[in-house]
C-alpha cells in the first residue's frame, strides 16, 4: 500500500506532497509570489516618481508665474518712477516680493528637479538581496555536454 501524499503528519500539519510534480508547482508559486511582491513594489516605486514630478512640475509654474508678476510690477514701478515720490516705495516692494518669490519657487523647483529620485531602488536593492541569496555560480552543479545524436 503506497502513503497517502496528503496525509496528515503525527503532529497535526499536513504533510507535503511528494514528487516532482508537487516540486515544480511550489517552485512556480513561490516565483509567481515573488513576480507579484515586485510588481507591487515597482508600482510603488513608480506612484513615488510621479508624486515628486508633480511637486517639481507645480514649484516650476509657480515661479514662472511669480516672475511673470514680478516682472509686470517691475515695468509698472519703472514707469512709475518718474512721476511721485509717494508711491514708489509700496509699488518697488510689491514688485520685490514678486520677484523673491519667484526665485525661492524656482529654486526649489531646481533642487527637486536636481535632487535624485531613487527610482526604482528599493526594487534593485531587494533584486541585490534576491541575488546574494542564490548559490554562486561556481558552485552551481556542472552541466552536461550536449549529446551529439547520429
Amino acid at each position: 500500500m503506497t502513503p497517502d501524499p496528503y496525509d496528515t503528519a503525527a503532529d497535526g500539519r499536513a504533510a507535503a506532497p511528494a514528487g516532482l510534480f508537487a516540486s515544480v508547482q511550489g517552485l512556480m508559486a513561490t516565483s509567481v509570489e515573488l513576480l507579484h511582491t515586485r510588481l507591487q513594489l515597482l508600482s510603488t516605486e513608480l506612484e513615488e516618481e510621479k508624486t515628486r514630478l508633480l511637486r517639481t512640475l507645480s514649484w516650476g509654474a509657480a515661479a514662472f508665474l511669480l516672475m511673470g508678476v514680478g516682472l509686470v510690477f517691475l515695468a509698472m514701478f519703472i514707469t512709475v518712477l518718474l512721476w511721485e515720490h509717494n508711491r514708489l516705495l509700496a509699488l518697488g516692494l510689491i514688485t520685490l516680493a514678486f520677484i523673491v518669490g519667484g526665485g525661492v519657487s524656482l529654486w526649489q523647483a531646481m533642487r527637486h528637479l536636481h535632487a535624485p529620485s531613487g527610482l526604482f531602488a528599493a526594487s534593485l536593492a531587494e533584486l541585490r538581496r534576491d541575488r546574494a541569496a542564490l548559490p554562486p555560480r561556481d558552485e552551481l552543479p556542472a552541466r552536461s555536454s550536449p549529446v551529439d545524436l547520429p
